[in-house]
């Protein structure tokens, strides 16, 4: 078990910092009573707007979608305030309870649509799909007796089908060596993994990929560190990247388990909150391992917030690009209809009291353009030194100078690794032609490499597979064969393709185990490491 603390309950603790731009949409209910507003505090200027979108519906020149307009008028006035107060109408609230919690009801399987077809990937170990039968390969050609097959048939239609409430069947039909087959499998809970890798990079040296902070993401951070552990780790890379936050708790107790007791991990303060300040706790299963965390533009929120602790009292070394730079605290307050209000309610602070919270001027679009800039001004290849402000600086408690005002930089700098890429490859990339020729690739190979590790150490990519996949991707993808530039990226285009036949295999473990091996990120992480 991880250690207990934290859990009293205090609403702070129900404060989530969800993934930056995951929802940019909004409502406003006019029974503003039931969150503390009322009719004598300003109830005629919210029934002067309830007014004017009623008029709008019946007089003006077009056809109006009340209900949408009044929902982007409300976002557009939440965005005034900060970037990340939003409304979360009650049709998107489910898929994003889901994520927070770490878990939903349906069948236990991983599809991916190839050629207008449902084709299993992988099976749930113990979900209601392996106890109906179901296996990788199979190809879905019916659902409830409905033709899904050759429908042109959509992710969200495809999730709408075959999820729903637990106990609840389902019925199937399945292409599998040319033979159809009929399941009836029986919904039932199925787990959201927030780790998608856990693995010894050497025999030393363990690393953990954080996709997001869910309910359960510290419980399977704690599990993964025990295996790696019993596995002879005594170095951990903890990868962030591209992790935009989830439950700011999930992230406090993971710091926890890293530094030693009564240290500060983060504060929090607001107008109508006070102040409170986590502090770690002793005990920690990783108190005397060490640590390199990777972050990058789109590590965000909740992953700020590990990196900045471990940073700050100068227990971790941080790798990468600087990250998204979110400071801001939410908190859930539902609404009568089933909609969520998700609130700005505090800034947080790092133990050396940065707050990294970019600037905001009241203008949603170019406070996301921000990632783009990033881009244009070359910081993903040095750092930005207008980021280094004199009265932004901070000391650590063994004297390193960190920065606030704008994210977490990193102590050790690596420059994005565009070397091998085109625009060839780039479209590759963006079509389906990896992944369908992977799963089509390992339709008689499913039984072949008893482990990642074999696979990995065993089995490469020739010119002559290459060559094939190039045919398959101009076939069924359109994507016309260059020569010069195939000759340019061919070397990560076998990168890629090696790591996508894993993950057909073993899922995101099989593919990180493959792509660690080539990543410059964390190569360097393991020399900082090594040191």
């Amino acid at each position: 078990m991880i250690k207990s603390k934290n859990n009293y309950l205090i609403p702070l603790l129900l404060a989530v910092f969800m993934a930056v731009g995951i929802i940019l949409g909004s409502f406003f209910s006019t029974r503003m009573n039931i969150i503390g507003v009322s009719q004598s505090a300003g109830g005629e200027k919210y029934q002067k707007l309830q007014d004017i979108i009623e008029i709008l519906d019946r007089k003006y020149v077009d056809t109006v979608n009340g209900e949408r307009l009044f929902e982007e008028t409300i976002g557009d006035m939440l965005h005034k305030l900060d970037p990340h107060s939003n409304y979360i109408p009650a049709r998107d609230l489910q898929a994003i309870n889901e994520s927070i919690e770490g878990k939903f009801a349906g069948i236990g399987v991983r599809f991916f649509v190839i050629r207008d077809t449902i084709c299993v990937t992988h099976v749930i170990d113990g979900s209601p799909s392996e106890r109906a039968g179901l296996q990788p390969g199979d190809k879905m050609v019916k659902i409830e007796g409905k033709p899904v097959a050759g429908q042109k048939i959509t992710n969200d239609k495809i999730m709408s089908l075959l999820k729903g409430p637990e106990r609840t069947a389902v019925k199937v039909q399945i292409l599998r060596n040319k033979k159809l087959l009929s399941k009836q499998i029986i919904r039932g809970i199925i787990p959201i993994s927030s780790i998608s890798c856990a693995d010894m990079l050497n025999k030393n040296v363990g690393y953990i990929k954080i996709d997001q902070f869910s309910i359960t993401t510290a419980d399977e951070f704690h599990r993964a560190v025990e295996d790696l552990l019993n596995k002879g780790m005594k170095k951990l890379i903890i990868d962030l990247r591209n992790n935009g936050g989830g439950v700011l708790t999930s992230a406090t107790n993971i710091v926890d388990e890293i530094l030693p007791g009564k240290l500060p991990i983060v504060k929090t303060k607001g107008e109508h909150t006070g102040s409170f300040t986590y502090w770690s706790t002793d005990g920690g299963i990783l108190e005397q391992t060490k640590v390199a965390v990777l972050i990058n533009a789109q590590s965000a929120s909740a992953s700020e917030i590990v990196a900045g602790a471990l940073q700050d009292n100068d227990r971790g070394t941080i790798v990468g690009r600087r990250s998204f730079g979110k400071g801001l605290v939410q908190e859930d307050v539902q609404l009568r209809d089933g909609s969520n209000l998700r609130l700005t309610i505090a800034r947080y602070y790092t133990p050396t009291g940065r707050c990294i919270q970019k600037p905001y001027q009241g203008s949603i679009e170019e406070y996301y353009q921000d990632q783009y800039d990033r881009y244009d001004n070359g910081e993903l290849y040095r750092p930005d030194s207008s980021v280094f402000v004199d009265s932004l600086k901070f000391k650590t408690p063994k004297g390193k100078i960190v920065y606030g005002g704008g994210g977490i930089m990193p102590d050790v700098f690596v420059p994005f690794d565009s070397s091998g890429m085109n625009f060839y490859y780039t479209e590759l990339r963006y079509s389906s032609s990896f992944q369908s020729f992977a799963f089509d690739f390992v339709s008689d190979k499913r039984s072949k490499w008893n482990s990642p590790e074999q696979f990995n150490t065993s089995f490469q990519i020739n010119d002559e597979l290459l060559l094939k996949f190039t045919k398959y991707a101009e076939k069924y993808d359109h994507v016309k064969f260059d020569k010069n530039a195939f000759n340019h990226c061919k070397k990560v285009m076998a990168e890629t393709l090696k790591a996508e036949i894993a993950r057909q295999l073993w899922e995101e473990q099989g593919y990180f185990e493959v792509m660690n091996g080539y990543d410059n990120e964390v190569q360097r992480a393991l020399k900082v490491l090594m040191k």
